[in-house]
């Protein structure tokens, strides 16, 4: 007998169109191998998640930056291809706010979890976290929201540099443009410039006082909030890699026991009285030891496979579990369990794991995804490096000038053309 309710499907959503979101895979296979009838609403272009056995149907998705009128037309029309009430999981921030909102117009094509129709959008939006924060008493890095250029420069110097500066509203930003949801600013001028863009970025320009990385100071946290708030499922996690490194998404991660993690996780969605599936991301204070909120991610995080414990329990199955009246089983953390994304570590990947180990992509029982993965990956980083190359071979020389170097490309050139050095976008983060 399966653990869960096969009677009733899934629906996994996306509308971002990152090809190597490991974390819809990793959702696919764990309802798959439970029986459930999985549906992905998501853009499969070159995507190797819809080679995985476990996909039941690939849907057409809404276009990015949709609305949640499109959005909920969309659902709609998979509801009335599935045929029968079916557990949502959103996959982005943007389809988890616009969940929340429809809670009422998805009913009763879709079951989700039940809580104020605007909590996922005020815990995703950046501003609003920080005052969330300081409500719960829950650490948070300094922040201000500077209200003109020359104000965001001034701030930059009362802050300190480097800094952090984030969107408030990441999930707004335009996929053309070059703007990023976060990076490191290190003078004041980038920042003034920055600030200058807000029109463009759609949504405030936040700067935040750095907490400098280092060994044993990157952790996230991923649970399942279930119907009585009580946290299920899921776990603290370390991070051991990143990418890029030393801000990125987890390359590499680890199930690592840590209460005063957990206790800050339990506190923060207790105070909100958030239900459903989150994953929070954390720093420790290299002077303080205290750790840090950075982030609240109102949906499964990409890594959310490495909680999976002795039962078998995830934070996907415990959201499916509960929201078809099925108890969750008490199964046993098994810390020093890894989980690895190949194509950011392929090393790590190769590595003995005494604890136990799961990759992103690559499982015996789906060996499909992996391998396009792959190939998909080769393409990609062949044509960054063509990209590069290319670039910089049509760039015309400039005009001869005094103590010219011969052959120097202009400084705008380089940028555009290569990857950039500063924090991953949230497609490419697919949370933490």
């Amino acid at each position: 007998m399966s653990l869960l309710d096969t009677r009733v499907p899934a629906v996994l959503l996306r509308t971002d169109r990152n090809p190597f979101h490991h974390g819809t895979l990793g959702a696919v296979r764990s309802l798959g191998r439970a029986g459930v009838e999985v549906h992905v609403v998501a853009d499969s272009t070159g995507s190797p998640i819809r080679r995985s056995r476990y996909v039941h149907h690939m849907h057409s998705p809404p276009p990015p930056q949709a609305s949640a009128q499109q959005i909920l037309a969309v659902l709609r029309r998979v509801a009335g291809r599935v045929g029968r009430p079916a557990v949502l999981v959103p996959l982005d921030d943007a389809t988890a706010i616009a969940a929340g909102r429809l809670r009422d117009d998805l009913a009763p094509s879709y079951l989700l979890p039940e809580m104020p129709a605007t909590l996922a959008e005020r815990v995703a939006d950046k501003a609003e976290l920080a005052a969330v924060c300081a409500a719960a008493d829950v650490p948070h890095p300094l922040t201000l929201v500077p209200d003109s250029p020359r104000q965001a420069a001034d701030d930059a110097h009362r802050l300190g540099l480097p800094l952090v500066a984030k969107w408030s509203r990441p999930w707004l930003l335009p996929a053309r443009g070059g703007l990023r949801s976060t990076q490191l600013v290190h003078t004041a001028r980038q920042a003034r410039e920055l600030h200058a863009r807000t029109a463009e970025a759609g949504s405030p320009l936040l700067l935040q006082a750095y907490l400098p990385p280092g060994e044993d100071r990157d952790w996230f946290f991923h649970g399942y909030a279930d119907r009585t708030g009580t946290v299920r499922a899921g776990g603290p996690g370390r991070k051991q890699s990143s990418w890029p490194r030393g801000a990125g998404l987890t390359a590499v991660g680890h199930w690592t026991p840590n209460p005063e993690v957990r206790a800050l996780a339990e506190l923060i969605t207790g105070e909100l009285g958030y239900r459903g599936v989150f994953d929070l991301d954390f720093r420790r204070c290299g002077t303080t030891g205290g750790y840090h909120l950075l982030d609240f991610n109102p949906r499964p995080g990409a890594q959310f496979r490495l909680f999976a414990d002795s039962a078998g329990l995830d934070v996907v199955r415990a959201l499916h579990l509960d929201l078809t009246g099925r108890p969750l089983p008490d199964g046993d953390p098994l810390a020093g369990r890894s989980f690895v994304v190949e194509n950011y570590a392929p090393f790590a990947a190769l590595r003995t794991a005494p604890g136990g180990r799961e990759l992103a992509w690559y499982a015996r029982d789906d060996r499909a995804p992996g391998w396009a993965m792959w190939a998909l990956w080769a393409c990609h980083v062949s044509g960054r490096l063509r990209q590069r190359l290319g670039t910089a071979v049509s760039v015309p020389a400039p005009r001869p000038v005094p103590r010219a170097v011969p052959g120097a490309v202009p400084p705008a050139a380089p940028r555009a053309a290569a990857p950039s050095p500063t924090l991953p976008t949230d497609n490419e983060k697919a949370s933490s």
